[in-house]
């Protein structure tokens, strides 16, 4: 089993309003990769990504080219610790 890795993430752009939490929880739940998405008072969504640096490197493509409706203007991830056990990817409010 590959080694397991954490990010948190921030994307601006046109990101709320246009599906992109369950864009991402889709995208996510496909590639094994746990945590949870959030839309932000500013117009932000956060997001905690968990799994294979492989599969959040392919998830962190699939945010960066969007769709027809998303349109990310920046996306930036930071390292942040292992959750073991953790097993589900979540939209929070």
């Amino acid at each position: 089993m590959a080694e397991l890795v954490r990010y948190f993430g921030t994307a601006t752009g046109r990101v709320q309003g246009v599906g992109f939490r369950m864009f991402v929880q889709q995208h996510a739940l496909e590639l094994g990769i746990t945590g949870w998405v959030k839309n932000m008072p500013d117009g932000t969504v956060t997001m905690e990504l968990q799994g294979p640096q492989a599969a959040i490197d392919r998830l962190e493509a699939v945010i960066r080219e969007g769709n027809y409706f998303i349109r990310v203007q920046s996306f930036g991830l930071e390292v942040r610790e292992v959750i073991d056990a953790e097993q589900r990817f979540e939209i929070r409010y």
